[in-house]
């Protein structure tokens, strides 16, 4: 009995020593939430002192699984940048916050990710357009304002990517992106340009949400066109209670090199709507949304990412195609947060075969248990589009079905884009005569190179994003050929995603890029 007591004593005491200082969780905080937190100027997360006066917020929204804000259910559909913390991740940070959240010796801790970019897509785009510096109109109901914003091309040109940067993210709630191609509408600054005019969507911006980036090389080509002599529609939607705020909030536009060929064309449509809402005081109502309303699709279609939309009254929304009792699952929330939404691209597309309907169900709480409930005590809500009403609004971005659309693996192609991750790999034979083996790799990788004169070397790892997650060597080095390890297991490569990653030797002669495949060896 009394070694059974010491050894119950041992594994609790082993238990709760695992996360006694900063440096125990620091890779948790870097791998899991820097990448969005570092938008945010005053909550970064880089750091200890950065960290510590959120801990009691951080413990409460790891606690209700609000953060990380990753709305999707992975195990209906998967798509691009989930954001995920595992559930030993989080058990390490709530036990380090209530063992005091120790500081303990910072220089332990690894190096913080370097972020350099104030933009999410890299490079310079081909287009830039911006409003006019606007101050809000809306003071206690919400504000539509319809920017009408000519982009000056004298020739068509096709779209492979785009990214809206809201000027002031705490008065812009959602920005929608229309194209006017007869160049002859005028922007509305009367607050109530609730439908946006233009002949299609683009796509749009919310909070959290991500660059729209189409595949635009290896073995198949993506984009929308743009009429020559195109306006570009911006709906900006401002919050109630911002009036007097400025705003100029901007649209970066990459496009292909005119006269590009062999690039097909992407649309975005809203085919999911319900404006028939209604919801009592004290009901919980689904509501659901059928496309085409009879028969079914004349084409087969290839879903290329997936924003259905509500307000927040929704606690759960579905998306699927069907046909019969046969089902094809496009999207599935468990927990809408309406604060963390828009377009999820899909790791695969999902084909839709003609004939096919497509399906939504969204359900809505319109009781005091709902904690977004607008009012307080709840109150008849209808359809609108102010944030207080509520709306069944799904969209997709798809293409005309080719053979062979299902097997395409979207990430694989985007994480090569210099856009998405702002590094070319190298081209060209190179003086240092660089190399990685084995890769892909599992837990180490040697990474060599042949110096033909002494040089100043660095030697650093970027992610698919472009962030520098670990500098190898930092240093002089000698003439002739070196070889380095890096050893994942000693930086807790288990909290490393696997996929794409990049090396950079930098040396007095040039930069040299590599691309890395790290699989994990998982027991």
């Amino acid at each position: 009995m009394k070694n059974r007591i010491l050894l119950f004593i041992f594994i609790c005491s082993s238990i709760f020593t695992q996360a006694q200082t900063y440096q125990d969780v620091a890779p948790i905080f870097y791998s899991r939430c820097t990448s969005c937190h570092n938008q945010f100027g005053h909550f970064p997360l880089l750091n200890y002192s950065q960290t510590l006066p959120w801990t009691p917020y951080i413990q409460t929204v790891l606690t209700n699984g609000k953060m990380p804000p990753w709305s999707p259910d992975t195990s209906y559909k998967h798509f691009l940048g989930e954001r995920l913390i595992t559930q030993a991740e989080k058990n390490e940070i709530l036990l380090w916050i209530s063992n005091g959240a120790q500081k303990g010796d910072t220089t332990q801790a690894p190096p913080a990710p370097v972020y350099t970019n104030a933009y999410k897509l890299f490079g310079t785009p081909d287009l830039e357009l911006s409003i006019p510096t606007f101050t809000s109109n809306a003071s206690s109901i919400d504000s539509y304002i319809c920017f009408s914003l000519p982009t000056g091309l004298t020739q068509d040109r096709i779209l492979k990517a785009f990214e809206i940067v809201p000027g002031n993210p705490n008065i812009v709630h959602h920005v929608v992106v229309g194209l006017d191609t007869t160049g002859t509408i005028n922007s509305d600054l009367s607050g109530s340009c609730y439908n946006i005019p233009g002949n299609f969507t683009l796509g749009g911006y919310a909070p959290g949400s991500s660059p729209t980036v189409f595949p635009n090389q290896g073995p198949v080509k993506m984009g929308m066109r743009i009429k020559n002599g195109s306006r570009v529609i911006l709906q900006v939607h401002y919050s109630p209670g911002s009036f007097g705020q400025v705003d100029f909030t901007k649209i970066r536009l990459f496009f292909y090199p005119a006269g590009t060929t062999g690039v097909r064309e992407v649309y975005a449509t809203t085919p999911l709507q319900n404006w028939s809402l209604s919801f009592p005081p004290n009901t919980v109502t689904p509501f659901s949304a059928v496309y085409p309303s009879s028969g079914g699709l004349p084409i087969a279609i290839s879903v290329f990412s997936a924003f259905p939309h509500s307000h927040k009254l929704a606690t759960t929304m579905i998306n699927y195609a069907y046909q019969g009792i046969d089902t094809i699952p496009l999207i599935r929330i468990n927990k809408w947060d309406f604060n963390w939404q828009g377009y999820y691209t899909m790791t695969h597309m999902a084909k839709v075969p003609a004939g096919y309907k497509l399906y939504s169900k969204h359900i809505y709480d319109n009781t005091s248990n709902n904690p977004d409930n607008p009012f307080s005590p709840p109150q008849q809500v209808y359809a609108g589009v102010g944030t207080n009403n509520e709306m069944l609004f799904d969209s997709f971005q798809w293409l005309v079905y080719q053979t062979g659309d299902e097997n395409l693996d979207i990430g694989a192609m985007l994480a090569n884009d210099p856009l998405v991750n702002g590094i070319k790999e190298s081209t060209v034979q190179s003086d240092i005569h660089p190399y990685a083996y084995p890769n892909p790799f599992g837990a180490s990788v040697r990474i060599g190179y042949d110096l033909q004169s002494s040089s100043h070397v660095n030697i650093s790892i970027y992610s698919m994003y472009g962030v520098c997650v670990k500098t190898l060597l930092d240093a002089g080095e000698t003439s002739g050929p070196h070889e380095l390890v890096w050893d994942t297991r000693n930086d807790d490569g288990n909290r490393m995603a696997a996929g794409t990653y990049f090396y950079i030797i930098t040396t007095a002669s040039g930069k040299y890029t590599g691309k890395l495949s790290f699989m994990p060896e998982r027991n």
